[in-house]
Parts: C-alpha cells; sequence; structure tokens
C-alpha cells in the first residue's frame, strides 16, 4: 500500500451502492462503489480512524471477492461530501 495511489476501477462512474456507519457517530465510515453500472460493487473504501476521509480503498476488478489493489487513501475515488 502506498499513499495517494489511483487505483484501476472497471469504469469511471461513481454509484455508491451502500454507504454506511459502523461506528455509530453518525458520519459514513464505509462505502460500497459500482463504478461501471453493473449493479456490483468493485470498489470498496473505509475510514478507519473517523476523521471522515477515507483511509483505504480496495479494489475488486473481476468482481470475484478478492481485491486486486489496495492503497492508502481514497485512490482517487474521493466520496460525495455529506
Amino acid at each position: 500500500m502506498s499513499e495517494n495511489e489511483t487505483v484501476e476501477t472497471r469504469g469511471d462512474q461513481r454509484i455508491e451502492l451502500l454507504v454506511g456507519d459502523t461506528n455509530n457517530d453518525g458520519k459514513p465510515d464505509l462505502w460500497a462503489i459500482d463504478t461501471d453500472g453493473d449493479g456490483k460493487a468493485d470498489v470498496f473504501q473505509f475510514d478507519t480512524n473517523g476523521d471522515g476521509k477515507v483511509d483505504i480503498t480496495m479494489s475488486d476488478i473481476d468482481e470475484d471477492g478478492t481485491p486486486e489493489q489496495v492503497v492508502d487513501g481514497d485512490g482517487g475515488l474521493p466520496p460525495a461530501a455529506v
């Protein structure tokens, strides 16, 4: 993992299929994103420290459930402002 690395995605859209608040602080900290419009998540993002910024991004290019890329930061795909 390296900071500010861009992840490869299946497309160039950002369709947030799931936005979750896993620590119940009222702010999103988990995102499952579809980038090619097929209805399946191929990018997953996590805010691990509660600061409102993405700390880890995982990209699953072939959508097999195993990430091909894991990077520190938003991977070039920042979530929409809340």
